[in-house]
């Protein structure tokens, strides 16, 4: 403990490495209550308010412990960040020679099989597509991780890796020619030996979905894990803990069929048209479904005849093509894999349809050209209680959001840690004097057709005062569309609208502009960081409270409801308070940073649950007047701050 204050210390080892480092007493205690739950094992749940520096504080411990350490964040992105900035500096600071290491899911690395044998030109591709494949295999020849964020001439969202990555459905394991060059398998080598190691919670879970079902392991042993951005930690856990079954999976089972066919059994032109059958029946099935875009419970079209006749086609179907590729298999190993996830699929099909159960939900979705079937557990406390049975790992769950008024039971509760030792810690920026809380008057239901454009009423003079600078989030999509409608006819400032171009390169042209206003849904309310006076002003259309309609969040108010529990106070209220704090955290980024929050929904004065949103919130001043909103710009003082209560 003596020694972490030495590293914190106003002249310590981290102030001689990081420029501008300035000690804070709640990092220096987040780091000894890590330190501690390293060394003594169990459970600790900790909040640290943004600001606070939760990166250095579980970091330095962890390296300086010389545990087996993994850390888990939600994103990709975090996990670079992590691995390419934070955790080198840390070393740095410490002058600690301890082996790190970056993994993340298969997906994301170059599949050399792949690369020989499916990526290539194909019928209807155009220029673009071909200098999109020139990259790639240019890429190919010299990279060293294989790791696909690091082609910067293609997208990771570009659909050509699709044919240059491998899936668990069509990667041939030990049995494929490229083994022993394999990218994955040297970046899970890696891992085995680092004594820090990076991942994703997708990755978490998916390795105790392995070792669950006896299919070994992705992750090593380790003395503690470190969950970061743990409030999405959940969300990861109904995918990995389910089934599902979609569009792709059949499409690119149907593709590989052909090329292996071509490959190792030309004789086999049975086989052909059955692979071509596949995937008709897979376009028959999503035209079943409806025209439009759909995310909806099962039970809404489980009874309908053309739906349950295009899906027991596909399942016929899948059982002919394991009986047709079963003799097959032995000519090559592609075709070996491709009776294998015939299986695999058919089981899937089988636990979705056979698989009705009170602990689980049915949905389904479908987009514009695909669909998927999934079956969802609709709570996994038992599920996390045996996964951390198995191992005698310490675990840590951070977050700058984590506590409901002050409360931890919302998130302990779902993950069942009853036993866990929780502390928390308030930002040390100074919200008070560098923020203010603009409530405007006046705003209408909601609900109301006429809400978007009162919201835009109001915003425009704030507009005008904060000179653009500003953050507009949005908690649907049809709202950012009407939004932005209205505000290129009546705004000069320029504007930055989610989906008009990739999420990096759209914060980055928002930095770079002097005056902008970014207009985003979910995925700018959290792990966007713009600090300085770019970022001057964030604006909330509505409380992100989430939609009735999802048949998940539906599931599991029933189940509350049947449980004598009341799910709107019990679920929806806290997921909704945890997520408004979220959006509230992009404003303050820096001890200089100042700006006004703006929060549209009438509801937080007008219902009485209202005030639990403003009692989660960091305390600074309120007001319903634009004339506050413009002192506040030329630093007089906030005049009806205090008038407005909820």
């Amino acid at each position: 403990m003596d020694q972490l204050t030495e590293v914190f210390s106003p002249d310590g080892l981290l102030a001689r490495e990081l420029r501008g480092f300035r000690p804070r007493q709640g990092q220096i205690e987040m780091a000894k209550a890590t330190a501690e739950a390293i060394g003594q094992g169990g459970c600790l749940v900790v909040e640290a308010g943004t600001g606070t520096g939760k990166t250095l504080a579980y970091l330095v411990p962890a390296i300086l412990s010389g545990k087996k350490v993994i850390i888990s964040t939600a994103t990709k992105t975090l996990q670079d960040q992590l691995f390419r900035k934070d955790l080198p500096v840390v070393r740095r600071a410490l002058n600690k020679p301890i082996r790190t290491a970056l993994l993340k899911g298969r997906s994301n690395y170059l599949c050399l099989y792949r690369l020989k044998h499916n990526l290539g030109f194909r019928q209807g591709q155009g220029a673009r597509d071909a200098r999109t494949l020139e990259a790639i295999r240019r890429w190919a020849k010299n990279t060293l991780t294989g790791d696909i964020s690091e082609a910067h001439d293609v997208p990771e969202g570009s659909p050509h890796w699709a044919a240059a990555t491998s899936t668990v459905d069509n990667c041939l394991g030990q049995e494929c020619p490229e083994y022993s060059d394999c990218f994955l398998i040297k970046a899970r080598n890696r891992a085995r030996e680092a004594g820090v190691l990076v991942i994703n919670h997708h990755l978490l879970w998916a390795d105790w979905t392995l070792r669950n079902e006896g299919y070994g392991e992705l992750l090593p042993q380790v003395d503690a894990i470190i969950v970061d951005e743990a409030h999405q930690f959940l969300e990861s856990a109904a995918q990995f803990l389910g089934t599902a079954v979609s569009s792709r999976q059949l499409q690119d089972l149907s593709n590989d069929i052909l090329l292996e066919r071509l490959r190792d059994a030309p004789d086999a032109v049975e086989l052909l048209d059955e692979a071509e059958r596949l995937e008709r029946l897979t376009d028959d099935a999503r035209f079943a479904l409806g025209d439009s875009a759909r995310r909806e419970s099962w039970h809404n079209v489980a009874g309908q005849s053309e739906v349950g006749d295009a899906f027991a086609a596909i399942r016929e179907q899948l059982i002919t093509l394991e009986t047709m590729l079963k003799p097959l298999a032995v000519r090559g190993k592609g075709l070996e894999s491709c009776h294998k996830r015939c299986v695999e699929l058919t089981g899937r099909f089988h636990a979705f349809f056979e698989g009705e159960s009170e602990n689980h939900v049915r949905w389904f979705e479908t987009r514009k050209r695909g669909f998927s079937l999934n079956r969802t557990p609709l709570a996994v406390a038992d599920e996390f209680t045996k996964f951390r049975h198995t191992t005698p790992a310490a675990w840590i769950f951070a977050s700058a959001t984590l506590t409901v008024a002050g409360k931890f039971e919302h998130f302990t509760r779902q993950l069942g840690l009853f036993e866990a030792r929780c502390r928390t810690w308030d930002s040390p920026f100074d919200y008070p004097t560098h923020c203010l809380l603009y409530l405007p008057p006046k705003q209408p239901d909601p609900g109301s057709r006429e809400y978007t454009g009162a919201v835009i009423a109001n915003v425009l003079p704030v507009l005008r005062v904060t000179q653009g600078r500003a953050f507009f989030l949005f908690t649907s999509h049809q709202a950012l569309n009407e939004a932005a409608e209205l505000l290129s006819r009546s705004v000069d400032y320029p504007l930055f609208v989610q989906g008009t171009q990739p999420k990096t390169q759209l914060l980055e042209s928002f930095k770079a502009s002097s005056s902008g206003v970014l207009l985003g849904t979910s995925t700018f309310w959290e792990g966007v960081d713009v600090p300085g006076p770019s970022l001057s002003c964030v604006i909330i259309d509505k409380l992100p409270f989430a939609s009735p309609a999802d048949p998940v969040l539906n599931a599991k108010l029933e189940k509350l409801r049947q449980g004598g529990l009341n799910p709107f106070a019990s679920y929806q209220l806290p997921s909704a308070i945890i997520t408004l704090r979220q959006g509230v955290g992009r404003l303050i980024r820096d001890h200089n940073d100042r700006g006004v929050l703006m929060l549209c929904d009438p509801r937080l004065l007008s219902k009485p649950y209202g005030k639990l949103f403003l009692n989660s919130l960091p305390e600074m001043p309120r007001s319903q007047s634009i004339e506050d909103v413009e002192r506040f710009f030329t630093h007089e003082p906030v005049l009806q701050g205090d008038e407005v209560s909820a």
